[in-house]
């Protein structure tokens, strides 16, 4: 393992970007081939050291969830996920800055969300519907009650124009979102992608659910289970990685952490050169991993806990990323749906790719890699290699290239 420099009193010590990344990726389980068991224990564990997977609905090859796992364990299955959340119960749904799955353990932790997102919800629900948006909401939690879980799509009924968000749903559907963002219901499964929802005491075990903490203690566990999972962090970056905690108070939570000496300050060094101050444990900058030597590429989800904050991807990696979903079609620099490539510590470059299920085929549209990465033999060679275990856990047959799926000019000598 590489050892940090030994800290002065009155000189902030510096860490290099190469050893940031290095840092940053073990955190994230991308500092080695993926391994490990995707299933069962296993599985629980891979979701727990990486604190959430983010859910998303696109799938153009496959959910964002399913990725990011199967990325780090290369036996994971879908079912593998739903069987943990809906059967077992180790996990469950719920928020973070977006939707995703996160470890039951949590759940106790997350009342204070819960508590946050009910004011916030019917503060604006109140203001623009009155009380009728409250009595929506028990006739919503009566017919579960009397009828058991119910799923989002059901509550959509009567809606007279389309939605353009879900403050702009039907107001059964609204009060069905409002009740599982506030903790009186939970998802218990899904189907396809559709979401069932029943009341939290027949979803969550009565050890988490029956579980109470003080907002205080909450906010503090936020920030150290952020910062653990990071490795290194400004106190922003601790705040929105659970979205759990205020701005203000990760700032008040650092600045009590690095006056009892549980955190203190370091200089990394960006992609740039430039310098910016993190907060880190002094015990992880005793102990930083070696560099990231493998030459294996993977491909990884845009939802990828790696490369959610996109201002830090670049900060860090020199990366540039944004999805174009909502790009008009004309404007979009590269694709509907792009997905990062990563090499050992550097982002290399990103592929657009897409799933042909009707004839099994795994379609290559193109491929861009970043500036100053040339793809020669050895290295186009590994980049199909990872196509090939793609097509093969998505039980496609064949990959299909365009002609141009690589621009002429990037080959050359490895």
């Amino acid at each position: 393992m590489a050892r940090a420099p030994a800290q002065s009193r009155n000189l902030v010590p510096r860490l290099g970007n190469a050893e940031a990344r290095a840092l940053f990726l073990q955190r994230h389980d991308l500092h080695k081939p993926p391994s490990g068991s995707g299933r069962g224990a296993g599985l629980a564990d891979l979701i727990e050291r990486l604190g959430f997977v983010q859910v998303d609905s696109v799938n153009t090859l496959a959910r964002a969830h399913d990725l990011i796992l199967w990325s780090r364990r290369p036996n994971y299955r879908a079912a593998s996920l739903r069987w943990l959340n809906d059967r077992t119960r180790q996990t469950f749904e719920s928020w973070t800055h977006d939707a995703a799955i996160l470890p039951m353990n949590f759940y106790p932790y997350w009342r204070l969300k819960f508590a946050r997102d009910r004011d916030r919800i019917e503060s604006k629900w109140l203001r623009q519907r009155g009380p009728e948006f409250l009595k929506e909401c028990d006739t919503v939690l009566e017919a579960i009650a009397r009828n058991g879980a119910i799923c989002s799509r059901d509550m959509s009924a009567g809606a007279t124009r389309p939605s353009t968000g879900w403050w702009d749903w039907h107001p059964s559907k609204t009060a069905l979102e409002y009740l599982w963002r506030s903790g009186r219901l939970a998802i218990c499964h899904r189907r396809g992608f559709a979401k069932y929802f029943d009341l939290a005491e027949n979803v969550v075990p009565a050890e988490y659910l029956n579980a109470f903490y003080p907002d205080r203690s909450i906010v503090d566990w936020g920030c150290e289970a952020a910062l653990n999972r990071l490795g290194l962090a400004t106190s922003g970056e601790i705040a929105s990685f659970f979205a759990l905690v205020t701005p203000q108070e990760a700032k008040a939570w650092l600045l009590r952490a690095l006056a009892d000496g549980r955190v203190i300050e370091v200089d990394v060094t960006s992609a740039d050169g430039s310098l910016r101050r993190h907060a880190m444990r002094p015990e992880t900058l005793a102990d930083l991993p070696g560099p990231v030597t493998s030459k294996r590429m993977r491909i990884l989800s845009p939802f990828d806990p790696a490369l959610r904050d996109r201002k830090r991807a670049e900060r860090l990696f020199g990366f540039h990323y944004r999805i174009e979903i909502f790009v008009p079609e004309a404007q979009r620099r590269y694709g509907y749906y792009v997905f990062p490539v990563m090499q050992g510590q550097r982002l290399i470059g990103r592929i657009d790719i897409e799933a042909d299920r009707p004839r099994s085929v795994l379609k290559l549209r193109r491929f861009w890699p970043e500036s100053g990465m040339r793809m020669g033999k050895a290295q186009i060679t590994r980049l199909w290699s990872e196509l090939a275990r793609m097509a093969r856990w998505q039980n496609l047959t064949e990959i299909e290239a365009q002609a141009d799926w690589l621009q002429p000019e990037v080959i050359g000598a490895n």
